[in-house]
C-alpha cells in the first residue's frame, strides 16, 4: 500500500510585482503553512519522501513539512515540471517515484492540482485551497501502478478549516 499528499503551496504574496516563479508567500501563507504541517504530522502521516516544484512559494511550503517531519530543504526532491503541472505530469511524477518511498507528498501549483485530484477518488474538490493537503491511500506496492490501482479517499485538510 501507498500513501500520496498532494499539497498546494499556501498563500503567494499578491504584492509581488516580479515572475510568479521568484512570488515568495504572503504572511498568511507563512503561518498557515506550518500549521498544516502540525496537523498533518498530528494525522500520524508517516511522509517518506517531499516532492516540490522549484517555486519560490512552493519550495517554501514544502520546507514548513519538511521541518515537521526534522528533515532539510536537500531532502526535498525538487522537479522543475511540477511548476504549474498538467495532469499528465502529475501521473509522469507519481509513476516515476520509487518503490521505497511508501507516502509521499507532492507539492504543486493550481490549476493543475485541481484538475488532477478531481480524477482521482469520487470525493470531489471545487478548486483546491491554498496550503490544502489532499490524501490517498492507493492500494498497490508499485507506483507505475498509480494509474489503474484502487485509490482510496482519506483526508482533505485546509486552513480556513482550522
Amino acid at each position: 500500500m501507498k500513501q500520496l499528499l498532494l499539497i498546494r503551496h499556501a498563500k503567494s504574496n499578491m504584492n509581488f510585482w516580479g515572475d510568479d516563479f521568484e512570488r515568495p508567500l504572503h504572511p498568511q501563507g507563512e503561518i498557515d503553512a506550518p500549521l498544516m504541517a502540525k496537523k498533518t504530522l498530528a494525522r500520524n502521516m508517516s511522509i517518506d519522501a517531499f516532492l516540490s516544484s522549484t517555486a519560490v512559494k512552493a519550495m517554501t511550503t514544502a520546507n514548513y513539512f519538511a521541518a515537521a517531519y526534522n528533515k532539510k530543504e536537500q531532502d526535498i526532491i525538487q522537479i522543475d515540471k511540477l511548476y504549474h503541472a498538467e495532469i499528465d505530469t502529475f501521473f509522469e511524477v507519481i509513476t516515476a517515484i520509487d518503490n521505497v518511498f511508501n507516502t509521499v507528498a507532492i507539492f504543486s501549483h493550481n490549476p493543475g492540482i485541481t484538475d488532477f485530484i478531481r480524477l482521482l477518488t469520487p470525493v470531489r474538490i471545487v478548486s483546491m485551497p491554498p496550503c490544502g493537503v489532499y490524501a490517498l491511500k492507493i492500494n498497490t506496492d508499485d507506483w507505475t501502478n498509480f494509474k489503474t490501482a484502487n485509490k482510496e479517499f482519506l483526508f482533505f485538510d485546509y486552513p480556513k478549516e482550522f
